[in-house]
Parts: structure tokens; C-alpha cells; sequence
């Protein structure tokens, strides 16, 4: 169903946020206004997106050719040039997700678990309204999946298994996943898709996780980090850019990508952004055994004599984005 609440409409892109409500599958959309109506919107295809998928006819090199292509010319949002959907994307929002998304040439969906009651993205913390933005941002739609507080497995297939078959009835046969190297990470997805009927794809299977670290960054993505174990890292970790700075002062045995839980990001801007998200830096909390920087879903406080939160750019050098605005946030004072 379409949903007439004024609360279902979402301004800016055109971009569809489906949120899955496991009691009788009832599927409010937030959908564009058009001409006084109310009409489900689709992302319209990019001038030159790219198309990895086997048998797309893109040249050698797979998805790396596809990667080097991207950062040279990529000057909107990515999305798949054919007309047969894509795969879904297992969005977190962060850092992984969001090369993946770079990587794979386009997305007909984004799949997120968001925690009931506290309205934020599982695990990473961040507000539904900021993973809304980053979906308008991008152009592309993202299904919202709901799961309570300290959910179960049993609870989590089960609302997983709804959306997957949600996703098959859209005409969607694979959903692609951002891990790099956990196996058993990956076996367990291959597993959940399989009894789906559906394939699990892995774009960034197998790297360096510091080649692809340093790779986003190289890309022109930015991302700040918004959770972190505290059994690894202590507190004043959540909140930093993430960057090379980062990336360098991080200690032994911890993962350049956070692959085994240590830290999560939300990536903010990049090439897959036709505009960066706004935000603002908020309070770092402690719960449950780790730390947690608030992103405030507002515009950045631009103090005094600093000038605007927004530098205008004429384009970045070779290799790198070439788009009109970057957002440079401020820390919260």
C-alpha cells in the first residue's frame, strides 16, 4: 500500500523509503508528489552508469576496470544501465557498503536493519532520517527492515526472509554484501540467500582491507566513525574522520576496514553522492560496551570567521571527484 500520511513524503531526490512492517506485510512507501497525486517514485538512470554484471559487455578488468572508470568520470549517481533490476545492497551506510555500492556499477535497492524504538540503523547508530538522506543521495531506493533491541537470530531471519521475499517480488534475484574476508560471515549469507532462492554477491571479496581502505579514500568518499568496540579501541575513536591520519594511528591487530567489528563509519560523501549528507557532530555515549558519536541530522555549525560549512569546488584533480559542492563538517564545540 501507499501510504497518504504527510509524514510518508520524502523531498529532495526521487527515491522510494520502504519500511517492512512484519505484521500482516503492510508496506508504507514515502513517495514523491507529483502534480497533486501521490505516485510511487523510481530513480531514473544515470548518464553513464556503469554495468559490471557478467554478460554486460563491460570491458576487461571486471570490477576493477569498473572502480578505475568511476573515479575518473563519475559525476552523478550510479545506477544500473540496463533495463533488468540489479542486485539489492546490504546498506549500513558505512564505509564498506558504500565501496561496494562504488564498485558494483549501481543498485536497484538498499537493504537496511533498522532497531525498533530507538529508530536507527542496527549496530552502527545512526539516525533513520540520516540513512533516508543518504538514499536520496545516492538515488537509490532502501527498504527498511525492523528488528527489536538485543535481537534474537530466530527474529532476525524471519524479518530477513520477508524482506528477501519482498525483494523477489520486485524482480530482484541477488542481494550483494560488503565483506571482505570473514568466511563464516559469508557462508552464513550464501546460506540465508540460498534459502531464498537468491544469490549473495561480495564485490570486494578477497582485498587488502587497507588497499580498500585507502582505496575509498583515493575514491573522494568521506565518512566519520560512528561506533567503536570498546574492548579495542577506547572512546575518543568515535567521532574522528575517518582518513589517513586515522587509518595511520591505528593500533596493532586492528583492522584498517573495522572487519571484525571494531569500529563502523557513515560515509557522508563520495562519488556515489550526487550532494553530500548534512550533519552535525553530536554527544559520543557509552552503552553496552561500546562508544557511539551522534550525527545530528542538521547542518554543520560554521563558526566564527571560519566562513560556510559548504566550499564550492570547480573539480578535483585526476582521479579523483569532480562534483560542484563538498560539505566540510565541523566538530561540535
Amino acid at each position: 500500500m501507499v501510504s497518504s500520511s504527510p509524514r510518508s513524503v520524502v523531498r529532495g531526490a526521487p527515491v522510494v523509503c520502504i519500511s517492512l512492517l512484519t505484521s500482516g506485510m503492510s508496506i508504507p512507501e514515502c513517495v514523491e508528489v507529483s502534480g497533486g497525486s501521490l505516485e510511487t517514485a523510481k530513480p531514473e538512470a544515470s548518464r553513464g552508469a556503469v554495468d559490471v554484471r557478467p554478460g554486460s559487455g563491460h570491458p576487461a578488468g571486471g570490477e576493477q576496470a569498473a572502480v578505475n572508470r568511476l573515479s575518473a568520470s563519475r559525476k552523478t549517481p550510479i545506477w544500473p544501465s540496463s533495463g533488468e533490476p540489479g542486485p539489492a545492497l546490504a546498506w549500513s551506510g558505512g564505509k564498506d557498503s558504500a565501496m561496494a555500492l562504488y564498485v558494483l556499477g549501481g543498485a536497484s535497492l538498499l537493504l537496511t536493519t533498522v532497531t525498533e524504538t530507538h529508530e536507527r540503523v542496527s549496530m552502527h547508530g545512526v539516525r533513520r532520517s540520516l540513512l533516508r538522506a543518504q538514499a536520496r543521495a545516492v538515488g537509490v531506493p532502501v527498504l527498511e527492515v525492523p528488528i527489536p533491541p538485543r535481537c534474537t537470530n530466530a527474529v532476525y531471519e524471519a524479518r530477513m526472509a520477508e524482506a528477501l521475499e519482498h525483494l523477489k517480488a520486485r524482480g530482484i534475484r541477488s542481494v550483494a554484501f560488503g565483506d571482505i574476508f570473514l568466511a563464516d560471515v559469508r557462508a552464513y549469507r550464501e546460506r540465508q540467500l540460498a534459502r531464498a532462492g537468491m544469490e549473495a554477491r561480495f564485490p570486494l571479496w578477497g582485498r587488502d582491507t587497507g588497499a580498500v581502505a585507502r582505496e575509498f579514500l583515493r575514491a573522494g568518499f568521506r565518512a566519520v566513525v560512528v561506533c567503536v568496540d570498546l574492548a579495542r579501541l577506547d572512546a575518543s575513536w568515535a567521532g574522528r574522520e575517518f582518513d589517513e591520519a586515522f587509518l595511520a594511528a591505528l593500533p596493532a591487530g586492528v583492522d584498517p576496514c573495522g572487519e571484525k567489528g571494531e569500529f563502523h563509519t557513515c560515509v557522508y560523501d563520495g562519488p556515489v553522492f550526487a550532494q553530500p549528507v548534512a550533519f552535525r557532530r553530536g554527544a559520543v555515549v557509552e552503552r553496552d560496551g561500546f562508544a557511539f558519536a551522534d550525527l545530528l541530522d542538521e547542518p554543520p555549525v560554521t563558526p566564527a570567521g571560519r566562513g560556510p560549512g559548504i566550499t564550492r569546488l570547480r573539480g578535483a584533480g585526476p582521479g579523483g571527484p569532480r562534483r560542484s559542492a563538498r560539505l566540510r563538517p565541523y566538530p561540535a564545540t
